[in-house]
């Protein structure tokens, strides 16, 4: 005996859109973000030095090599 199931029909949600108003500002804020942490990591030493000293260029050295960047 063979016994037949119906298939249960697929439903359909609507998505509502975001407004680009709220994406842009995420979007400027992590670009900024994501600016600093570029600059912290493969620029921040020597003559274009925010802060003095050798504490930044030691926190992020392994980071510096993995991007690519020279740094001795």
């Amino acid at each position: 005996m063979a016994q037949s199931t119906a298939a249960p029909t697929p439903t359909t949600q609507a998505v509502t859109p975001l407004p680009l108003r709220a994406i842009a500002l995420w979007a400027v804020f992590f670009g900024i973000l994501m600016l600093v942490l570029l600059y912290f990591v493969g620029a921040e030493q020597g003559a274009t030095a925010v802060l003095s000293g050798e504490g930044v260029h030691e926190w992020v050295h392994d980071a510096r090599h993995l991007l690519g960047f020279p740094c001795h």
